[in-house]
């Protein structure tokens, strides 16, 4: 049951910034006919992997993405990701603000799931591996895609339910 509760920590972890759009810090204002509400985005989230903007992102749509953004993560270069690589936070997505102890913990036991081999960094194997499971997760139907909606009610699901 720890591994579960780890896993789906470290999901959050990286799962989590892929349901918010880049950029997007200000909330829909309100004016006094409209109530405020949010508009669906198809261009952020889950959704920034739908290649071919079918609506859906399916698992190889998905693996490329992730391919690509392991890419862009490895800010050196060599082929694995560090802790800091990983959960580095960059002042143009409006996040320069140091982790608390608990985010800090949690980066520090996900970062530890997804290095099974427990050298020090992240592969790509073992990134696929890590985002293999959390797409895995996402399908609820089991249909090989997955959307916003699809994502968002599995990460509502309580452990017991999955």
């Amino acid at each position: 049951m720890p591994r579960l509760s780890l896993l789906a920590t470290g999901f959050l972890l990286l799962g989590g910034p892929a349901f918010a759009a880049p950029g997007d810090t200000t909330a829909p204002q309100a004016t006094p006919s409209t109530p405020a509400t949010r508009p669906a985005r198809t261009d952020g989230g889950v959704m920034r992997y739908d290649a071919n903007k079918d609506g859906a992102v399916t698992r190889d749509e998905w693996k490329a993405g992730q391919q690509a953004r392991f890419k862009r993560l490895d800010t050196n270069g060599d082929g694995k990701l560090s802790q800091d690589e990983l959960f580095a936070r960059t002042p143009a997505a409006g996040n320069s603000v140091l982790p608390t102890d608990r985010q800090a913990g949690r980066q520090s036991s996900y970062f530890q799931l997804l290095d099974v081999d427990k050298d020090g960094s992240v592969t790509l194997t073992e990134f696929l591996a890590g985002t293999e499971r959390n797409f895995t997760r996402c399908d609820l139907d089991k249909n090989g895609r997955i959307d916003t909606a699809e994502c968002r009610q599995a990460l509502q699901r309580k452990p017991a339910e999955r």
